[in-house]
């Protein structure tokens, strides 16, 4: 049972997984990190990123052993997206095992299914970032946890709470699926030893993920460049909460002390809506943040689907219905194709930092200056640095590694015009102009110098 999802979901996050070696802007950034010396990464966190420290680590280790076997075979593209698949892959096989310990073996098996074949599962699955694997540990903590609410026992609350504070250290935001949890237990009118024993493991969580929290508000200046929630994104959790609410409507009786509508409408719910409450304070909202919440339509989807596509004969079901049924999931399949192949293109992301790497190429001299513009796109230049070979970084006053950042640090804006001057040519790697314009003083230096001084 588990077998056909799981192999669907990692046949589908191994096709076109090198995208033709696109890497967008939040990869590069894994990819140097991952390949810093240890001793090197841990003054980096300190000052920057520290909230993806953990990711960071784990990627570094897997790079010492894949660049040393498999990169002259692979490439460090897969590489890089290789621990994202297999994470997905593991998250796919824990929500079949879940919708089949709430429900049934149909209904895992379809929520499986289901789960793999949502675009933004596919997305994640092949981004070299950290979303996939707390996707991946929060399934199986919820599956522990709904394992021990049918039979305590102290091993699987001690399982639950490491793959929760793991998820968490991965990433600080997987901490909103314990409200998640502690709704559906709620919900379910558990014994009072259950939930005492779940408060037990979710303040243990909280008070492993606290020293990092506390940390990282220093480096809060690092997400400054979010706004108001992308509007195709609060559109998808829109159009999975109306088709979830609609299949949580669908009769199904569930197997164990917790109700399958409990559970799937809690995860679908609770940890976007407190994202985006969150983010009346402080815009904090991004659908990645908390990807595991498409578990909870997957497994309301699963069970509805189970009920309305079982054999013919099973209580009246007619066979007009049934094909009904099948073929409305046909055309959904049907619609979803153009986006899938989308997500394998290199369009489908932000930018692509090969593509920028290999146009500067194409048009630099040796000798020529090289702007980036503003300095946080230098990391353009992190996967592929021999494109930028022979080019003089105007701006740049320490590089990102011996300045333990992830851009490196920048002249004052005086000399950086200065030097600019000296030049005759300048290769300039910056931002569509659409974008919002940095108003820092080297930024205002490189943007009126060239202005002045230079012709496109």
């Amino acid at each position: 049972m588990v077998l056909t999802p799981s192999g669907l979901m990692l046949l589908l996050g191994m096709w076109g997984i090198r995208r033709q070696d696109a890497i967008w802007r939040d990869e590069a950034v894994t990819y140097d990190m991952a390949h810093r010396g240890l001793a090197d990464l841990w003054p980096t966190l300190q000052h920057v990123d520290v909230v993806h420290g953990l990711y960071y680590v784990l990627m570094h280790v897997w790079f010492v052993v894949y660049d040393g076997t498999l990169d002259g075979y692979l490439g460090a593209v897969i590489g890089l997206r290789l621990p994202s698949v297999a994470a997905m892959t593991a998250a796919t096989a824990g929500v079949a095992l879940l919708g089949q310990r709430l429900v049934g073996r149909r209904a895992g098996l379809l929520a499986g299914v289901t789960f793999a074949l949502i675009p933004v599962v596919q997305q994640y699955a092949q981004e070299g970032r950290s979303y996939a694997m707390v996707c991946a540990l929060v399934v199986w903590a919820t599956y522990l946890l709904v394992t021990a609410a049918a039979r305590p026992r102290r091993a699987l609350w001690l399982g639950y709470t490491a793959l929760m504070l793991v998820a968490c250290l991965l990433h600080e935001f997987a901490a909103l699926a314990l409200p998640a949890h502690g709704a559906a237990l709620v919900l379910a009118r558990l014994p009072r030893g259950v939930r005492r024993s779940w408060l037990l493991s979710a303040a243990a969580v909280l008070a492993g993920l606290a020293p990092l929290a506390i940390f990282s508000v220093r480096q809060s200046a690092q997400v400054s460049w979010l706004m108001w929630p992308d509007p195709v994104q609060l559109l998808t959790f829109a159009v999975l909460a109306v088709a979830g609410i609609a299949c949580a409507r669908v009769p199904v009786r569930s197997r164990g002390p917790i109700g399958l509508r409990a559970m799937g409408i809690a995860l679908l719910l609770l940890p976007t809506l407190l994202l985006l409450l969150l983010s009346h304070v402080e815009p904090a909202y991004v659908d990645r943040y908390v990807l595991y919440y498409v578990t909870g339509f997957a497994l309301l989807a699963g069970a509805a689907l189970a009920r309305l596509l079982r054999p013919v004969g099973e209580r009246g079901q007619t066979r007009g219905r049934r094909l009904r049924w099948t073929m409305a999931v046909v055309l959904v399949l049907a619609a979803l194709l153009p986006v899938d192949v989308h997500l394998r293109s290199p369009d489908s992301r932000v930018d692509d930092v090969t593509a920028v790497a290999q146009a500067v190429r194409e048009v630099a001299r040796p000798g020529d200056g090289l702007l980036f513009m503003p300095a946080r796109r230098r990391v353009w230049a992190a996967v592929e640095p021999h494109q930028f070979r022979g080019l003089t970084d105007l701006a740049l006053a320490k590089g990102p590694v011996a300045s333990h950042t992830l851009y490196g640090t920048e002249r004052s804006g005086d000399t950086i015009r200065d030097r600019m001057l000296t030049a005759r040519r300048i290769v300039v790697a910056g931002d569509p102009d659409d974008q919002p314009l940095d108003g820092n003083d080297q930024e205002i230096a490189k943007r009126t110098t060239l202005r002045d001084a230079f012709v496109v």
